[in-house]
């Protein structure tokens, strides 16, 4: 659906009124196109004394075809403010960050990005891990005060992870992650093979997309065709006409089944092994709402979104590792929501199958890594869909305008997320929770 207000700030009379009312004004987001430079401008590269990830960083900016400053440029935006600040052993030096940051706020280009690198609280100790924990306050800060369409994120980079951060690097720093913001990753010290092109680094893989008929998992499929994997699109019966369209127009297959039946993990997993000889990639797309209060809410309408959103989930990620259909180095991602994370009035049943999504990564995620896999989710805010376009008309609108860039996103920005934790070089990249949500001001 249309932001119909986004298109009045465009117009003549909007970009009158708009600034003399102080009403907000949200820019047009830079999403990804074939071909199209990875950012608008260079980016200026820094770093406090003692820093780790200074050099390395140098390299992968280059290499993903970004300039890299060393002083800030005369007359021009920059594209990214990149800053490292592992070097940071002590609360005193936290003013490495004004230092560095306060010339050139101003100066970050439209739908630009900030990003920070840090290390991993929990891997530090004393002052050190005082001094890195207070850099997530300031990160989030950052993106609120941020405009025109810009954002800015926190990495920790665990030590021996130096050279596993590329992906995330790339993928924060494109436009790509255009609806992510004020977000924080944590990236481990697993090794992490480079793709043989970073175009496509799906190339001879198999993504599974459940409730991929429409909507966020159409996207998903389609992000994931264009990276090169081969996309098996499952959706229900009643979806079949939809779900057959989404799978031939990426060159994927359609499996019509029920993921709550009883014997739907073992159909599935025959399905991969036989026809597929296996899954590298699984995305834990499907869910269903039915809202009412706690108070008017029926059994069934519990029962039957606990069972969409969070067991089949788990029924399906238990048979696929104990018979090994997911490949070693696989993926399972699973899509969250701020409900979740921020509850939401008459969703008791969706927040607490949403919030069981985060529990199944943190539960997974040691397995997985064994396995050389990983266990991610996005939390997807307000983004544009025929569900979300159902929903009241101020309702809607608040939940457009309360985040840090004042609009709704798209199935492509979850998409594109995903796309993120599937690529063979993120597997550093395991048990964490990003929120697609323009830095929504619900929730944490």
């Amino acid at each position: 659906m249309a932001d119909k207000y986004q298109q009045f700030t465009r117009s003549a009379v909007g970009r009158f009124v708009v600034p003399k009312l102080g009403l907000p004004n949200p820019t047009p987001l830079r999403r990804h196109k074939t071909g199209q430079p990875p950012l608008d401008g260079p980016a200026l590269l820094g770093a406090a004394p003692g820093g780790r990830l200074e050099k390395t960083l140098r390299t992968q900016l280059t290499a993903a075809g970004i300039e890299v400053l060393d002083v800030p440029a005369e007359g021009t935006k920059h594209g990214a403010l990149v800053f490292d600040a592992t070097g940071v052993t002590d609360p005193a030096q936290l003013r490495e960050l004004h230092t560095f940051f306060h010339p050139v706020i101003r100066k970050v280009a439209t739908c630009g990005r900030v990003v920070v690198l840090g290390s991993t609280p929990e891997l530090v100790d004393g002052r050190e891990r005082i001094a890195q924990r207070a850099l997530e306050g300031f990160t989030r800060s950052v993106g609120k005060e941020l405009k025109r369409g810009a954002t800015a994120q926190l990495v920790y980079v665990a030590p021996g992870g130096e050279q596993a951060a590329e992906s995330t690097l790339r993928f924060l720093l494109s436009a790509k992650s255009a609806f992510v913001d004020g977000q924080v990753i944590r990236v481990g010290d697993a090794p992490a093979p480079e793709p043989e092109n970073w175009d496509e680094p799906l190339n001879g893989k198999v993504a599974l997309v459940t409730g991929a008929s429409r909507g966020i998992g159409a996207a998903i499929a389609a992000t994931l065709a264009r990276d090169g994997a081969h996309v098996v699109a499952l959706d229900i019966p009643a979806q079949g006409g939809d779900l057959s369209a989404v799978a031939n127009e990426i060159g994927g297959s359609a499996l019509q089944l029920d993921i709550t039946a009883a014997d739907a993990p073992a159909k599935l997993a025959e399905y991969l092994t036989q026809r597929r000889g296996g899954v590298d990639v699984v995305v834990h797309n499907a869910g269903i709402t039915r809202d009412k209060t706690l108070g008017n809410m029926t059994e069934g309408g519990w029962d039957s979104v606990l069972a969409v959103n969070l067991s089949a989930q788990l029924a399906v990620n238990d048979t696929l590792l104990a018979e090994k259909v997911l490949r070693d180095n696989g993926r399972i991602i699973g899509v969250s929501s701020i409900a979740g994370i921020a509850g939401n009035v008459g969703q008791t049943n969706y927040g607490t199958s949403k919030a069981g999504v985060i529990g199944m990564v943190d539960t997974y995620a040691p397995e997985l890594a064994k396995r050389g896999g990983t266990i991610n989710a996005v939390a997807p805010g307000f983004i544009e869909t025929k569900m979300t376009a159902a929903v009241p008309l101020m309702i809607r609108e608040g939940g457009r305008r309360l985040s840090s860039l004042s609009q709704g996103g798209l199935p492509v920005d979850v998409a594109e997320t995903i796309a993120w934790y599937a690529n063979p070089a993120s597997t550093a990249v395991n048990g964490n929770v990003v929120r697609v949500c323009g830095q929504a001001l619900l929730g944490a």
